[in-house]
């Protein structure tokens, strides 16, 4: 496939000297495993948030047909990465997937959705790490194989729109193959959630993300399906939020693809303030960027050139094809520049795709391409990699790295990069319904480049992430910076000072109040 002029031209990034190398060094945390039968090959989830008001970043690890557990993050600022197991009982479940982080009510304490092989759960935070049960909402939850979700407030609403991707319909006689399970919509009337919308045609989700992909300021549901299990007549999907949501169609730009679907993320990584899309999936990794001048959801493949296809382990001898998981963006040296890390590991004893599977660590350089680092970086572990996160557990500034897998245990790396460049660590704040502001974008200026940040709830495999949004600055000892709010308030520019953790609220004007966080 041939690059676009139009498209090479926003790759290519102003040169600048090699950053170094990163190095992440293992975390001694309590042991945790993703295990179970035929039901858990898919999910491992990890959600990351802060369950007691400390600014840092804990950790809810699904365990499958073992208990999920909670591990609080008891690391000093700057100091070393540690973590203790500390499960109240309403988390010990079993049969979870994975888990998602996100203030439900706006009483600004972090909930949790939990999926499950079964019902899933809204647990309603509490403070100091403990939860309830979500009463007066009105959600009902049947019994499904639940493997993706996602949720964006919608114009006017005092709750979320929450979405919930099923897998395989366990209770088909016919199945596994063809019996894929409808996917359900929860739209709030008032503060109460009514009977779901049933996305259907559905293709066995393994991921599903909002996201304002051509920032018009609304949200559509990009969903990644599994083609193991839907077999003729499925594909990749994209449905537009109207009354009545409906699928994009080829007339409006929208291209068949079908895949082997596992995650997806979501990140402009050109500068255009754009999201680019990045899939995952037994096979090659698939970066996709939007064709210029086209005003439709019409996406096509970056070349094999860029270095993004990951498509076959770089270590252990194994050359048969990855299979990826969990995708995180994230400029792990701070030099200005998204990184990427996918989470890679067999089904569980597939012979078409490598054993010995290392997670990726791709580098992103200058000209746009990226390049392996996962080896010398010490993350190429070899488990069953499935969900991931990508934050800064100890507010250093570095992003850290957890990785749940399969009938192996929970992995946590802390981020020892020398020389790394400077950085800002950016939360929003607004009043309620919506408190974190999802659906928000961070603009952000520093030498001459813009970086882009959507806030979502959603994508990943079964993992999610509630915090900081992470900037690498390189060189650049200050920044400027803007919020467009989801209302479509948009606050001036504002320059703040490198290497700080803030908080950004919108005032009665334009501007915007920082205060640390």
């Amino acid at each position: 496939m041939r690059i676009a002029p139009t498209l090479l031209a926003v790759l290519m990034l102003i040169a600048s000297p090699a950053s170094p190398g990163p190095v992440f060094a293992p975390v001694k945390v309590p042991v945790h495993l993703y295990n179970g039968g035929p039901d858990y090959v898919v999910g491992g989830g990890l959600a990351a948030f802060d369950c007691n008001g400390d600014h840092l970043p804990d950790l809810f690890a699904a365990g499958g047909a073992a208990r999920a557990m909670l591990l609080i993050n008891r690391a000093k600022p700057g100091g070393a990465v540690n973590f203790a197991a500390a499960t109240p009982p309403e988390l010990a479940l079993r049969h979870v997937i994975g888990a998602y982080p996100l203030d439900i009510d706006g009483d600004g304490i972090v909930d949790l959705a939990v999926l499950r092989v079964g019902r899933n759960l809204l647990l309603k935070g509490r403070g100091h790490c403990r939860f309830t049960p979500f009463k007066g909402l009105g959600f009902v939850s049947t019994a499904h194989w639940t493997t993706a979700f996602s949720a964006t407030w919608e114009n006017g609403a005092i709750r979320p729109t929450l979405a919930f991707g099923n897998y395989v319909d366990r209770s088909n006689p016919e199945g596994p193959f063809k019996a894929c399970d409808v996917n359900l919509l929860y739209r709030p009337k008032g503060a109460r959630y009514v009977s779901p919308v049933v996305l259907a045609p559905s293709y066995c989700a393994l991921s599903m993300l909002f996201s304002d992909w051509n920032r018009s300021g609304h949200a559509d549901l990009r969903i990644s399906n599994d083609r193991h299990y839907y077999v003729s007549g499925g594909q990749e999907q994209l449905w537009k939020m109207a009354a009545r949501p409906r699928l994009y169609t080829q007339q409006e730009g929208w291209h068949r693809q079908m895949l082997f679907g596992m995650g997806i993320a979501s990140r402009d990584i050109t500068g255009d303030g754009l999201p680019e899309v990045f899939l995952s999936s037994m096979g090659d990794q698939k970066l996709e960027m939007r064709e210029p001048g086209h005003p439709g959801p019409s996406y096509r493949v970056v070349p094999y050139r860029l270095g993004t296809a990951a498509q076959r382990p770089y270590a252990g001898g194994d050359t048969r094809p990855s299979t990826g998981w969990q995708i995180c963006f994230g400029d792990v040296n701070n030099d200005g520049r998204d990184d990427v890390f996918i989470a890679k590991g067999n089904v569980d004893q597939m012979a078409m795709s490598a054993l010995k599977d290392p997670n990726n660590l791709l580098m992103q350089a200058a000209d746009g391409s990226f390049a392996e680092a996962g080896l010398s970086a010490g993350v190429a572990s070899m488990a069953r990699g499935r969900g991931a996160v990508l934050i800064d557990f100890n507010a250093d500034g570095r992003l850290d790295l957890a990785v749940a897998n399969r009938r192996a245990p929970l992995e946590v790396y802390q981020n020892e990069t020398a020389d790394s460049g400077n950085w800002l660590e950016l939360a929003l704040r607004q009043a309620a319904p919506n408190v974190n502001a999802v659906g928000a974008w961070i603009e952000l200026r520093s030498t001459g480049r813009l970086q882009s940040r959507e806030i979502t709830v959603g994508g990943g495999h079964a993992s999610g992430h509630l915090g900081l949004a992470h900037f690498g600055l390189g060189a650049a000892t200050s920044a400027r910076v803007r919020v467009i709010w989801p209302d479509g308030r948009t606050s001036s520019w504002q320059e703040v000072a490198a290497n700080a953790r803030l908080m950004l609220q919108p005032s009665g004007g334009k501007s915007l109040i920082v205060t640390p966080y």
